[in-house]
């Protein structure tokens, strides 16, 4: 891996030419019984942006790619990012509306889909000429020359690919990013906080198409010259289990909704499992959930955050100092603050709005320069939109500022509630979300029950006391509904403000 970050360089380049030089035979990625080696991948990264080339695509054009996580996604990211190009993956759980929002929005010149998602082959019907299906992907780049893995230093703010937010208040947010922020992120997150070599079989349960997942999958081994294990299919715990079994991955990447799905779908009284890390983004980890995974597998569970805007995990555990319930320690090169509503700096224990500075930052919001200038502030931090507590130099997950109640003058976390709602035996999920008696705010609980769980008549009395014993009265819930699932984002964060009354 490289020394220091360079100043200026193509991310394609700065991820790849190191692993050409050293190891080009070594396989970069394991995906449905193909291993694709570093120079293939380089390779058909190179064929791609002669595509791009070839079909009038320019330099900060915007590429859209809606796949599937396969060596086809990584080559076509790679491959736009070194023509000069925008890459902007997307996820493949969209309507074709949501499709439509994001190439208009984007200005998207060039659409790669794959046929497995047939929302997407539903924009083969807009004003769109450069519309490729993967299927047909392969008999295209056979037409495309070899190509030397080369392109031209980008100046220091070039845009090198586009994420759009999952949308947990509204419709989705684009989010542009600098060559230079993934591997900040790889740098100061995989390497100095998970010790990431390239010896590390890397499997991540979460999609290229997220954050989270383009860290896990194609920035950090790339960075560190590891090897990846790629799935197309959807996170299911049985299939999740089968593929750690067979291929033996050292860190295993995943969100906290996913973990708790494995844990329920076995029967095993513990599981053998060969990683040396269990890595957690996307919510907060309830302590529960951190306390049952050890106590099944032997292993703990290094809980984070990220955001979109940041690029990947900014304030993690780290694998000698892990703190349950908390998302743990800023990770190096991070600056953490806590603020009041009137921005100044909270004391130690007391919560406060989480505002972030560092170098994966991202510049702005794509068309939304009102959004952008309230959000990414003048002395370089960004407002993430959350509310933490530190104790101890450790960070505790409050809930999200639009999410926190006021009731009788007191703030309340929903998280907090809903850490002593998922204790009681009869609950397997929960969320806590805002509801209006009488033109006052009071928490409302919305709760999942554990398989087999018949609620009588005194249930919610019961409930009620429950929760009465262990919080002060205001935070206690006035209302309980029976739900069989709750409104979630793609990476798994509950959508508090549908649930709101």
């Amino acid at each position: 891996m490289p020394d220091q970050i360079p100043a200026a360089a193509n991310l394609a380049i700065a991820l790849l030419g190191p692993n050409l030089a050293r190891h080009p035979d070594k396989t970069a990625y394991i995906c449905n019984g193909e291993a694709v080696s570093y120079q293939q991948l380089a390779d058909r990264a190179c064929r791609f942006a002669t595509l791009l080339q070839q079909n009038g695509i320019a330099a900060g054009d915007r590429v859209l790619l809606i796949l599937p996580d396969s060596p086809v996604f990584v080559a076509a990211f790679l491959g736009a990012v070194l023509h000069g190009a925008v890459a902007v993956p997307v996820s493949t759980a969209l309507t074709a509306d949501d499709y439509r929002y994001i190439l208009q929005d984007s200005g998207a010149r060039f659409l790669l889909y794959s046929s497995a998602v047939p929302p997407a082959a539903e924009l083969a019907s807009t004003a769109l000429t450069n519309l490729v299906c993967t299927e047909t992907l392969t008999g295209w780049l056979d037409h495309c020359p070899a190509a030397r893995l080369a392109a031209a230093a980008p100046e220091e703010d070039e845009l090198a690919f586009m994420l759009y937010t999952s949308g947990s208040t509204g419709k989705p947010k684009g989010v542009p990013h600098r060559h230079r922020d993934l591997l900040v992120a790889a740098r100061q997150y995989a390497v100095q906080v998970l010790g990431m070599q390239q010896d590390d079989l890397i499997f991540s349960a979460s999609k290229l198409f997220f954050a989270y997942g383009l860290g896990n999958s194609l920035a950090f081994p790339l960075y560190t010259g590891a090897t990846a294990i790629l799935y197309p299919g959807k996170p299911l715990p049985d299939e999740l289990l089968h593929l750690i079994a067979q291929h033996r991955p050292t860190l295993f990447f995943c969100v906290p909704t996913v973990y708790a799905q494995i844990i329920l779908s076995t029967a095993a009284p513990e599981l053998t499992l060969p990683m040396r890390l269990c890595i957690s983004a996307g919510e907060g980890l309830p302590g529960a959930v951190l306390d049952e995974w050890q106590r099944l597998t032997g292993l703990a569970i290094l809980d984070g955050i990220g955001t979109t805007e940041l690029t990947h995990i900014f304030i993690s555990n780290y694998p000698d100092r892990i703190r349950s319930g908390s998302a743990g320690q800023a990770v190096p090169g991070y600056r953490i603050r806590l603020v009041d509503d009137e921005g100044n700096l909270v004391q130690s224990g007391t919560p406060g709005h989480l505002q972030v500075q560092g170098d994966s930052t991202a510049p702005c919001y794509w068309n939304l320069p009102e959004k952008s200038a309230a959000t990414m502030l003048p002395d370089g931090f960004i407002k993430t939109g959350d509310v933490f507590l530190e104790q101890d130099g450790y960070y505790y997950h409050r809930g999200r500022s639009d999410d926190m109640l006021k009731v009788g003058g007191q703030w309340i976390s929903p998280v907090q509630v809903e850490e002593v709602l998922r204790s009681h035996p009869a609950v397997e999920d929960c969320a806590v979300a805002a509801c209006q008696i009488w033109g006052l705010m009071r928490p409302a609980a919305h709760l999942i029950l554990t398989p087999g769980c018949t609620p009588d008549p005194a249930f919610e009395r019961e409930l009620r006391s429950f929760m009465a014993a262990r919080l002060p009265d205001y935070m206690v819930p006035v209302r309980y509904h029976l739900v069989d699932d709750l409104p979630r984002t793609a990476t798994g964060k509950v959508q508090r403000f549908k649930l709101r009354s």
